[in-house]
Formats: C-alpha cells, structure tokens, sequence
C-alpha cells in the first residue's frame, strides 16, 4: 500500500489539486471519457483533481478529474455539423493526386493514394 498512500493527497498539499490514487476518486468527480459516458462535457471548468497510477521506473499516468455537478450537457448534432464531418470524411477519402475517391481514409505519412505514392510502370492507375 506504500504506492496508492504516495499518490493520497486530498487538501492537494503536495501536488497543487486534490490527489488521489488510480480507482480511488470520491464520488461526484469524473474524467473526460466519463463525462461523454453521461452525457456531459466539462463546460470551461478547471481540472477540479486528478487520479495517479505508478509505473515501474516511468512516470506516473495522470487522469484529470472534473466535478460532475457543474459539467454542462453535450450539445446535439446538427444537421449543419453532420454536412461538415462528412465533408471533412470525404476529402481524407480523396486523393489529392488523382482525385479518385477511396472507401477507406489514405495514410496522412503518404499524402495520397498508394498508387500515386509509389507509381508502377504503367502509370498510377497501378500496374494491370
């Protein structure tokens, strides 16, 4: 119990917010992923604490705590948005190259479609 008792630290004395060890937040508080869980997003508020797990000879991982009570709800998608997300979904689908649209998103370390990257002998429409 030497590790979980290095990370306690509720008045936030060592670590300038409340401190506590992995899987001992009190209740009320919650991360980002458990917000969206519920249905809320942190709303602007400040890191209220965090939780700290030890690793061996690395640092510890941090998960940052937000209050529950004063998390706003997630705004809704609009139809708007949804035009938006898909727009930007199908120009990560088109190459910039050749312009063919693809079923799956290119490799960003290419920056277009394999066949451009890497032309065969009969061009970039592959090597048929």
């Amino acid at each position: 119990m030497v590790a979980r008792a290095a990370f306690f630290d509720p008045t936030g004395a060592e670590y300038g917010i409340p401190t506590y060890p992995w899987r001992y937040a009190p209740e009320g508080y919650a991360t980002r992923r458990g917000l969206r869980a519920l249905g809320l997003r942190p709303g602007g508020q400040p890191v209220a604490a965090q939780v700290l797990r030890g690793r061996h000879r690395r640092p510890p991982l941090v998960a940052y705590l937000y209050r529950i009570d004063l998390a706003l709800p997630v705004s809704p998608m609009t139809s708007r948005k949804w035009g938006a997300l898909a727009l930007a979904m199908l120009a990560r689908r088109t190459c910039p190259k050749c312009r063919i649209t693809y079923s799956y998103c290119l490799p960003t370390s290419l920056g277009t479609c394999v066949p451009c990257a890497y032309p065969g002998p009969h061009g970039p429409e592959g090597s048929n």
